[in-house]
């Protein structure tokens, strides 16, 4: 039997867009410590995601989206009072949205702490994470 793989929803304390992504890295790079998306943080360098966080999300046991605040706003109105950063978990497209990692989780991870954490949910989900 073939078991559907859950949806992972992670989400940024950011807003979309090409300018608002040149504000974010400038106040990433010049002012690290204030800057308010730990998940951006850790998966993404100046231009692009880190090549170690895409490969990790393609053998991931898990369909993912990512959002960026703006959007999450409009597209699923019921989360926009949820403290971000945040991951976000669903068995089924029918199913309502879980918080997975919360915003106070994430801003105590590194790349390699959020790696785990995303495995770990998984397995204590029953989810199986092998090979990554």
């Amino acid at each position: 039997m073939n078991v559907p793989q859950p949806e992972l929803l992670f989400v940024y304390n950011a807003n979309a867009g090409w300018l608002n992504g040149v504000l974010d890295t400038l106040h990433k790079t010049f002012a690290p410590a204030t800057y308010p998306c730990s998940l951006c943080a850790v998966t993404y360098g100046a231009r692009t995601m880190y090549p170690k966080w895409r490969v990790f999300l393609e053998r991931l046991p898990a369909r993912t989206q990512f959002l960026h605040r703006d959007e999450l706003a409009r597209q699923y109105p019921v989360l926009r009072e949820t403290a971000l950063p945040a991951v976000f978990r669903r068995d089924a497209a029918t199913e309502p949205w879980h918080i997975f990692l919360s915003a106070p989780e994430l801003r105590l991870l590194d790349l390699a702490g959020l790696m785990r954490a995303v495995e770990t949910r998984l397995l204590e989900t029953n989810q199986p994470a092998a090979g990554l």
